[in-house]
């Protein structure tokens, strides 16, 4: 990767901080923009320990035009990466105003800045989510899009949002870089994912329970037609995520050079490309922690799929993306954060 100066949104958060540690460690300008309503600050001080160079941190929101035109001043970014966003589906459902004024007209707000000051290269952060409940495994990118919960909407209308503005202006360069189930923690322990309250996710919610900070896992419902009868999730470690915003970043400098111009919007799936049951992942934990974990099996929960995982063709045809890391490497990241965390007071 040549340098870049890239901008972060979001970038203390889990995705976001783990991106902009690998970003540095490849030679680039990491610029990290985020309002910490669900990160800390000293998460920038341990990615300078992980990249030997600090990132260079602004305070501010997404929503606020006045912050990011004096951020777009600044600096003379080259690309920006947009992690910035509320992302709890349960929440989202409770609370849909919140999300769509955050997510919707944040991202709109940042679309704007970043054209006014000529900054046309992008990837977003999207979401397996955009493929609704109705599309067979593995999910393509070329399948039609819907959403379950006003997060997933707020996904599927950024993707819209962007696809049209690239129609309008070619010289926009876009990646709709979707995600599976992100796992796992930098491999230093130094960096993980440290959601405020009670985790939403089995991964980090596992961490708890090993920890003794939650009483048991629940398993939400053990009569889906797969291999156990519990869910199956594609995970992938947050170091092979982060990767591939590096190698996505690449691709359209490339893809700007050969054409002259932008590249328009191209959604990319980033997963592993194979399923990974509730029971496996509990059972891969346990061998990580060296623990039996509590788990007590309750009803499905409204609106869970069966199975939900990626085809990873297109990520390997266009930006030579393998995933490195598997469930067991995942759930020995997460222990190791997990106790670092403990250990530090984080």
């Amino acid at each position: 990767m040549s340098k870049k100066k890239v901008l972060v949104t979001g970038g203390t958060g889990f995705i976001g901080s783990h991106t902009a540690a690998v970003l540095l460690d490849q030679g680039c300008d990491a610029v990290i923009f985020d309002n910490l309503s669900n990160s800390k600050i000293g998460v920038v001080d341990r990615i300078r320990r992980i990249a030997a160079r600090r990132p260079d941190f602004a305070m501010g929101d997404i929503r606020d035009k006045a912050a990011l035109s004096a951020l777009f001043r600044a600096h003379d970014f080259d690309a920006v990466i947009h992690f910035a966003g509320l992302k709890a589906v349960g929440e989202s459902v409770a609370k849909p105003l919140p999300y769509y004024e955050n997510n919707i007209t944040g991202s709109l707000a940042l679309y704007e800045a970043m054209g006014n000051a000529g900054v046309r290269t992008l990837i977003f952060s999207s979401s397996a989510t955009v493929y609704g409940p109705v599309n067979h495994v593995p999910y393509l990118e070329g399948m039609p899009l819907s959403a379950t919960n006003p997060y997933g909407w707020t996904k599927l209308m950024n993707e819209q949002i962007l696809r049209d503005l690239c129609a309008a202006d070619p010289s926009w360069s876009v990646a709709l870089l979707r995600y599976f189930n992100p796992g796992g923690a930098h491999r230093s322990g130094l960096i993980g994912e440290d959601p405020n309250g009670i985790p939403n996710n089995l991964l980090p919610y596992a961490a708890k329970v090993a920890a003794g900070e939650l009483e048991r896992i629940h398993i939400f419902g053990d009569d889906y037609d797969t291999p156990d009868g519990t869910g199956v999730r594609d995970y992938i470690h947050v170091m092979d995520l982060a990767r591939g915003h590096a190698l996505a970043l690449d691709w359209l400098a490339a893809k700007r050079r050969g054409a002259g111009a932008g590249s328009g919007a191209t959604a990319i799936n980033l997963g592993t490309g194979k399923g990974t049951s509730v029971r496996e992942i509990i059972a891969a934990f346990e061998a990580a922690c060296g623990k039996t974990l509590p788990a007590v099996v309750g009803p499905r929960r409204p609106g869970d799929l069966a199975a939900t995982y990626a085809d990873a063709g297109l990520a390997r045809e266009l930006l030579g993306f393998e995933t490195e890391y598997g469930i067991e490497d995942i759930c020995a990241d997460i222990w190791k954060w997990q106790q670092y965390a403990a250990e530090n007071g984080i």
